[in-house]
């Protein structure tokens, strides 16, 4: 019969953890930067302080005591060992005595704060250093294709802002916008979980989807979450988008392009009128024109500053007109995003999406953005290099929808220069293509760096 596995109450198991605190992290609390030693330093710095100055008080006359007895010992250690050998003994006992009880403090600390089998907190310690340091980065967009890139770009920086469209009128968010009145939280949920740094099972929770119940049916957990928020705090939703952050312990934020209840439109070329997010894909025309009532939405503050204050910018990727050119159909956030000297970038999606960009190549993403905000935005575009499988490309071509083809003529033209990856992942049992997140987000922080540089 196999022995039972050692709890974590157990002595075996204590011993293991001795163990591991020698071989595994405990060395790192000695790298520089790390704010506890410091604290540390300071706090048995103080002891030592109090330690003296209660026996000056006392009238012990203790610097005169002690220097006498250091000597005393000093000369009786030297006096049996030589002191070429007693010097780097002492010196070597003491070493071990600071590093074992510095250690040991910090094994019980993390015994206390971490979870058992949790990234010890050393390596969170380095780890929240290294990523402040990263760059300020804004990301502009919507959909699962913006939730999926921030899912990479966590790993390069903290200071990400996700600005996120609020004109979803479809699904749980349209169901939520019109029984309540409230801005559309899917977009920004979605977002909110691919930056959380809290365990699985809560950003699980987040994401989970009621499949039944008279009212509840469709809609996702933490849609309800932050919709409850909004009126607990009087209708404040970004109130509500700092607290849900604070439960996710997200890495970042998440901001609404603009509060106001935008609803958008478009002109299709058979003459027709579309109104309404989700209405448009289903329409089946050739966009010509888009735009949002009211028109002329305020940008949030914080979203202008964050654009102001940002060393790297992203758009996409996302739906071309339901989730990239709604935040740019905000006059302040272009003004914004134009005069901001910092490298810009569009990622440009992988497939058509009917009823949207049908037969659409690289070059008319780029033309219907330029379109929008009368102005270029971005230093590039990057595009997949490869296309997907056959299998993939025949299970998209029967929903109408296929590979975005580059047209080097077209970008050439309109003076966009294009970067080529293989950025792509595809599902092997349902055939479905996206963005990878990791290949993604360092496929970009490559191209920041080397455009930083030049």
């Amino acid at each position: 019969m196999p022995k039972p596995l050692p709890s974590n109450k157990s002595p075996v198991w204590g011993i293991r953890r001795r163990k591991a605190a020698w071989s595994g992290s405990g060395w790192k609390w000695l790298f520089p930067g790390l704010a506890v030693k410091r604290w540390l330093s300071l706090a048995v710095g103080g002891v030592l302080l109090m330690v003296l100055g209660i026996a000056i008080w006392t009238e012990l006359t203790p610097i005169f005591r002690l220097k006498r007895l250091i000597d005393i010992t000093l000369r009786l250690i030297t006096t049996w060992i030589p002191n070429n050998i007693s010097g780097p003994l002492v010196t070597g006992i003491g070493l071990v005595m600071v590093v074992l009880g510095f250690r040991s403090a910090m094994r019980s600390i993390e015994d206390v704060l971490i979870p058992e089998g949790d990234e010890a907190l050393v390596d969170k310690l380095l780890s929240r250093r290294r990523l402040s340091r990263g760059p300020r980065i804004v990301v502009l967009g919507g959909g699962t294709g913006l939730s999926n890139l921030l899912r990479g770009l966590k790993r390069y920086s903290s200071n990400i802002t996700a600005i996120v469209t609020v004109a979803d009128d479809g699904g749980s968010s349209g169901r939520l916008r019109r029984e309540i009145g409230v801005l559309p939280p899917g977009d920004i949920r979605n977002c909110l979980t691919a930056l959380a740094n809290e365990e699985k099972l809560l950003t699980e929770l987040f994401q989970y989807r009621f499949q039944s119940g008279e009212g509840l049916s469709g809609h996702s957990f933490g849609n309800l979450f932050i919709t409850a928020l909004t009126a607990v705090t009087g209708g404040d939703l970004i109130r509500a988008i700092t607290a849900t952050s604070q439960v996710l312990a997200i890495q970042g934020r998440v901001l609404p392009a603009t509060l106001a209840d935008v609803t958008l439109w478009a002109e299709l070329s058979d003459g027709r009128r579309v109104v309404g997010e989700s209405n448009i894909a289903k329409a089946g025309g050739r966009i010509c024109r888009i735009g949002c009532d009211p028109p002329n939405p305020p940008a949030l503050p914080e979203v202008i500053e964050a654009i102001e204050a940002a060393e790297f910018v992203v758009l996409g990727p996302g739906s071309l007109y339901t989730s990239i050119i709604p935040n740019l159909l905000v006059p302040e956030i272009v003004e914004a995003l134009a005069k901001n000297m910092a490298p810009h970038i569009y990622v440009c999606n992988i497939m058509t999406e009917p009823g949207e960009t049908d037969g659409y190549t690289v070059g008319d993403h780029v033309m219907a953005l330029d379109r929008v905000a009368g102005v270029r935005l971005f230093d590039g575009v990057l595009v997949q290099r490869e296309p997907p499988s056959p299998r993939a490309l025949e299970h998209y071509r029967r929903s109408g929808s296929e590979f975005v083809v580059l047209d080097p003529d077209k970008l050439a033209y309109l003076g966009c220069r294009a970067v080529l990856a293989n950025v792509m992942q595809e599902d092997p049992e349902t055939g479905l293509v996206r963005h990878n997140p990791e290949r993604l987000a360092a496929m970009l922080m490559r191209w920041f760096d080397r455009h930083r540089s030049l």
